[in-house]
């Protein structure tokens, strides 16, 4: 039985384990996002992380990511970010532009570095999370029982709901999640217009349940806020573990995500697998 080092990281709130996969391999990640992620007996955690050397040139660094109930994401914004950290705090490069490949394309990563002594660090990371693609699934949806929604991809599904009982995301986010309109299941976002103007938003993650933020639930909120005339194209979307800026730009149709990364611990967890 050999021992897995990781670290524990978390993006407002949204938190993920992390393994270097260039020094140590998980062979079987998705049983180990299983047992790791439990709160209980494991270590605790949204989900598994894995980061990797790119095999193609078009990208410096991979990001595979597998849910608490083992079934693997095709993108996190709060675990891209989270990445950007460990790369550069970590030493893996020096790069402050970084090109990340997903199972939903590249996203590039700029991160925003703060030159406090004793060393640079990084205080914030702005992902560019790609073009949004929009699809009226209005006639699969019982809009009297849920609440009119609307349906958001920004490289994974997302139903943003417009209501002022956000805290409705664990039973009503539970049900949408397998709901018949989306066969691959769906992550499902609350969301309330604040008299600031800021955008509460509560988020059933699909595999891992609710969560303390979701960055592609923050961007698909504030898309979905343009489209129905909540907001404009810049806003603050509030969420239990902290707050996201999102810009929807309409110079390339990209939606920009900014928000913070933090470390929380190192450890090392025994797997049997390996």
């Amino acid at each position: 039985m050999s021992k897995i080092p990781f670290t524990k990281m978390h993006g407002a709130g949204n938190d993920y384990i992390y393994v270097n996969t260039m020094l140590h391999e998980v062979t079987n990640p998705s049983e180990a996002a299983i047992h790791w992620s439990d709160r209980h007996k494991g270590i605790g955690s949204d989900g598994l992380v894995l980061i990797g050397k790119s095999p193609v040139p078009e990208a410096d660094f991979t990001m595979r990511i597998f849910n608490a109930d083992g079934s693997e994401a095709m993108m996190c914004g709060n675990a891209s970010r989270c990445i950007g950290k460990y790369l550069y705090e970590r030493g893996l490069t020096i790069k402050t532009e970084i090109k990340l490949l997903t199972l939903s394309g590249v996203k590039r990563l700029h991160l925003h570095i703060a030159q406090h002594l004793p060393f640079p660090h990084v205080d914030s990371i702005t992902v560019d999370m790609g073009e949004p693609k929009l699809e009226d699934i209005s006639q699969y949806v019982d809009s009297q029982a849920t609440g009119e929604g609307t349906f958001v991809s920004m490289g994974n599904p997302h139903y943003v709901i417009f209501t002022d009982d956000v805290d409705q995301v664990s039973e009503t986010g539970r049900a949408l999640e397998c709901h018949p309109a989306f066969p691959q299941r769906c992550n499902i976002e609350f969301a309330r217009i604040e008299p600031d103007g800021c955008i509460r938003t509560r988020v059933w993650e699909r595999g891992s349940g609710i969560t303390q933020a979701c960055g592609t639930g923050a961007c698909a909120t504030a898309v979905a806020a343009v489209l129905t005339g909540h907001a404009g194209r810049k806003s603050e979307i509030v969420m239990d573990g902290g707050t996201l800026d999102i810009e929807w730009r309409e110079s390339d149709n990209h939606v920009y995500m900014t928000g913070p990364a933090e470390f929380v611990f190192d450890g090392e967890i025994e797997c049997s697998e390996n």
